[in-house]
């Protein structure tokens, strides 16, 4: 079994960073794509950030050429560099992760998510 732990996120004032990280343990054959998604209050979760094994990067409109993600394979990580931060990035924060299993096919796995607050 696989789990995905989130962490850094907390209160932040609008314009401030943040950086979150998720960690990939358990028993992991190989991860593909690993991803940032948001849920604030009364909206649907959507797609902030995502990366592939190879590195190609997709970022949606709203947080392209604020937020940065990256991966540490050797570590099974991924991260969120999250700066110029405005109050409708408020949110609960979760990541993904599309575990490789031989001979069958991808699962995909999330953690259990980082609030994020961007507040004065």
């Amino acid at each position: 079994q696989v789990h995905l732990v989130e962490s850094g996120g907390g209160l932040v004032q609008p314009g401030g960073s943040l950086r979150l990280s998720c960690a990939a343990s358990g028993s992991i054959f190989s991860i593909d794509s690993m991803g940032w998604y948001r849920q604030a209050p009364g909206k649907q979760r959507e797609l902030v950030a995502a990366i592939t094994s190879g590195g190609s990067t997709y970022y949606s409109d709203s947080v392209k050429g604020r937020f940065t993600i990256s991966r540490d394979n050797a570590k099974n990580t991924v991260y969120l560099q999250m700066n110029s931060l405005k109050p409708e990035d408020t949110a609960v924060y979760y990541c993904n992760a599309d575990l490789a299993r031989p001979l069958r096919p991808p699962l995909l796995t999330w953690g259990q998510g980082t609030q994020v607050t961007v507040s004065s």
